[in-house]
């Protein structure tokens, strides 16, 4: 099917060889890249909105086909692996198509279309953080282009026996797929609520005050929230979201706004840097804004927690995000 096998290489000796990325930014001696990744000069033949949805795009057009062994990628994450995996490992792959794309969108964009694709993300986001790995934190490097080589080289030996018996891996997957049953059904109870804004793109989701934060992962990497956002990103397509949890506010941008979306294309990002400022004079206590280039930026008082009005808040960001000018545009 391919002209040749292809084995992963660490990025950084990538650029000694030929080679293929897959979810991330080339390198001077990348022959093809694989991914939606902001102006990634993937040819438009194969776009998709994940990463693996370019590769399987990929392994079913010869004629874009690279007898190019080694294949890299700059980052880790979900979509990443599946991708690399794919191109790997493409008789398998191919065979669980639709759960590994759903896989890649549950990883990247917290939305998914089945359980199991959202508890392979779960385990691989958990396998890969340094601090609850099984594997133990002294097996991690600290250089970072030395931990993507260490959890791609574990992952990519076994994501096979994890894509064939999910079930299996529930020690892995369990707590945090208790926190999105128990955030998706305060949802559908209206113990918490998401309330739409069509003209600005804008969900607004509010949660109990005296609700605990606890542990989920984005990219691998720690998080402490109250609701999980698998849990709203499955119940809104709007692409900007507002969280309101007693003194708990705050606003990000959701990651299909970063990268080149072939589906449907998001509004684009506003830069909130002046909304900052206004809103740092208002409570006389710092916030701030992580900008328009960050994959999944967000709004937020310095202390994490405000005593602005809710209501208050919600129409200075309404206000911004209805005047502003888009500020990111990551198409070729």
């Amino acid at each position: 099917m391919l002209p040749c096998r292809h084995a992963f290489m660490p990025y950084v000796e990538a650029p000694q060889h030929p080679n293929i990325v897959v979810d991330g930014a080339a390198n001077q001696s990348s022959v093809l890249t694989l991914s939606h990744w902001p102006q990634s000069g993937t040819p438009w033949p194969l776009k998709a909105d994940t990463s693996v949805g370019v590769v399987f795009n990929y392994l079913d057009n010869s004629a874009w086909h690279r007898d190019v062994p080694a294949v890299t990628n700059n980052h880790f994450d979900e979509d990443g692996l599946i991708g690399l995996y794919c191109l790997i490992a493409p008789e398998h792959a191919l065979a669980q198509r639709a759960l590994l794309i759903d896989a890649s969108s549950a990883g990247d964009f917290s939305v998914c279309q089945s359980r199991e694709a959202a508890r392979i993300a779960f385990t691989i986001s958990r396998l890969a953080d340094r601090d609850v790995s099984p594997w133990g934190v002294d097996r991690f490097p600290e250089d970072y282009s030395d931990y993507c080589t260490f959890v791609y080289t574990q992952l990519l030996q076994q994501l096979g026996k994890l894509i064939d018996d999910v079930e299996g891996h529930s020690a892995l997957w369990g707590d945090e797929d208790a926190l999105l049953s128990a955030s998706e059904h305060a949802i559908a109870s209206g113990e918490a609520t998401i309330e739409e804004r069509a003209e600005v793109d804008l969900a607004i989701v509010r949660i109990p005050a005296d609700w605990p934060d606890r542990p989920a992962h984005r990219y691998a990497k720690h998080l402490n929230v109250p609701i999980h956002r698998m849990a709203v990103h499955n119940r809104t397509s709007c692409k900007r979201i507002a969280t309101l949890c007693g003194t708990r506010i705050g606003f990000s941008y959701r990651y299909e706004s970063w990268v080149q979306m072939v589906s449907h294309r998001p509004p684009p990002r506003i830069d909130l840097s002046a909304l900052v400022a206004q809103l740092s004079d208002a409570e006389h206590a710092p916030w701030q804004f992580d900008g328009v280039d960050q994959i999944t930026p967000s709004l937020r008082p310095e202390s994490g927690h405000s005593d602005l009005d809710h209501d208050r808040f919600l129409d200075a960001l309404v206000d911004a995000l209805r005047n502003g000018k888009g500020a990111w545009n990551p198409y070729d």
